[in-house]
């Protein structure tokens, strides 16, 4: 039964005309005594059909049972009959579907329709004005009250339904934008990893490749400098592909520090590359967040400086902790700006990833950071790292 019930909310047609049906049968079967039975039947069919298409058409159902109740009072006078049709309570319930389904207006207008039609057929017909119009009134009052209540009901439902589709939206697109934000931070800490291991492993394997016969000591040098690296970027993928599978909190994150830092620049100096570390403050108390994004800034920018800052050159890194953030500054002697050597810096060749993650890392920390080249020669990196991430 709840099936059926279910099943006849989707097809109004077919769920009114049972009722009209229904009233078609109260009609006939009401024992109305009539003279003219050739017009009493086909009446009876005529009146409740409107009520088939009541809630696909509300006001042309409405206006044919306005119509057809006229008719009703016009030919019950021409004939001297009385207009006993229980079918005429579709009346009321075609004011109940203007009201609930179309509006007060509308139902307004049908009820002064509905107010002349009852006039006429008591003037008409000389029917008993009090009895008449209490049982009028009465009805389409209850008719009247119920649309009320079922108008509130429908509005309640459609608000709610406006806002579970709302909820679902956003959950839909907070869901899109999540993985969206995961799949950045993936991307980031794989560049991260490994841009630097490749970029001295590539240059290692260049410089081993033109001194293997000429300098075996340095090829040999030059080939644990790429062993090393290699280890240290494969120990690296591994704890970060560990903290990508699992749901992990912050605190979880690698405090690199000053000990990350340090061996940072020592593996570059054993690549090749001159560098001063000075390091003010205490750095090994800071958040896992800010310590890693500290160590990403220094790793990146110096592998830029290996790679496309010409021959021999020089890099002084210089990290500050201050009372609300942490400075970062990365400052090598490549070549001056406008010459053909001063190349861009894009990150591990050429992919244009380097600059971009660092920007990403430091927007995510709430911090600023300025990269360009310095008119007097060189690059220059320069990042802040509040302690403390702003609230959103």
């Amino acid at each position: 039964m709840r099936r059926f019930s279910l099943w006849l909310r989707g097809k109004p047609v077919v769920a009114d005309s049972i009722l009209a049906f229904a009233l078609l049968v109260i009609d006939v079967l009401s024992g109305r005594t009539s003279t003219h039975p050739y017009i009493d039947l086909p009446l009876s069919v005529l009146i409740p059909l409107p009520l088939v298409l009541r809630r696909v058409y509300p006001r042309a159902a409405a206006a044919a049972m306005l119509a057809l109740s006229l008719a009703v009072t016009v030919i019950d006078v021409v004939l001297h009959g009385e207009p006993e049709y229980p079918a005429l309570l579709a009346l009321g319930i075609m004011l109940y579907t203007l009201v609930a389904y179309v509006g007060r207006r509308d139902g307004l207008v049908y009820l002064v329709g509905l107010a002349a039609d009852g006039v006429l057929s008591v003037t008409l017909d000389d029917q008993p004005v009090g009895s008449t119009l209490a049982f009028l009134t009465l009805y389409y009052a209850l008719c009247w009250t119920l649309a009320e209540f079922l108008g509130a009901r429908h509005a309640y439902d459609s608000e709610v339904a406006a806002r579970l589709a709302v909820a679902d939206y956003d959950r839909e697109r907070g869901a899109h934008e999540a993985v969206s934000v995961e799949r950045t931070r993936i991307a980031r800490e794989l560049h991260d990893v490994v841009a630097h291991a490749v970029s001295v492993i590539v240059v290692q394997a260049d410089g081993a490749k033109y001194a293997l016969r000429r300098d075996p000591d340095a090829a040999e040098q030059a080939l644990a400098t790429i062993a090393a690296t290699g280890r240290d970027a494969l120990r690296e993928l591994r704890r970060t592909v560990a903290l990508l599978r699992t749901e992990h909190a912050p605190e979880q994150l690698p405090q690199h520090g000053t000990a990350g830092l340090a061996k940072v620049v020592e593996m570059m100096r054993n690549a090749g590359l001159a560098v001063e570390l000075e390091l003010t403050g205490e750095l090994d108390d800071v958040t896992p967040e800010v310590s890693l994004g500290v160590h990403r800034i220094v790793q990146e920018s110096l592998t830029n400086t290996f790679r496309h800052a010409g021959t021999d050159p020089t890099a002084w890194v210089k990290v500050r902790r201050r009372a609300d953030d942490v400075l970062v500054e990365v400052i090598d002697s490549g070549p001056l700006c406008g010459t053909e050597a001063a190349g861009p810096r894009s990150g591990i060749i050429g992919s244009g990833l380097g600059l971009v993650g660092m920007r990403e890392r430091i927007a995510v920390l709430g911090g600023t950071l300025e990269a360009g080249r310095r008119p007097e020669g060189g690059w220059r990196v320069r990042a802040t790292i509040p302690l403390a991430r702003p609230i959103d």
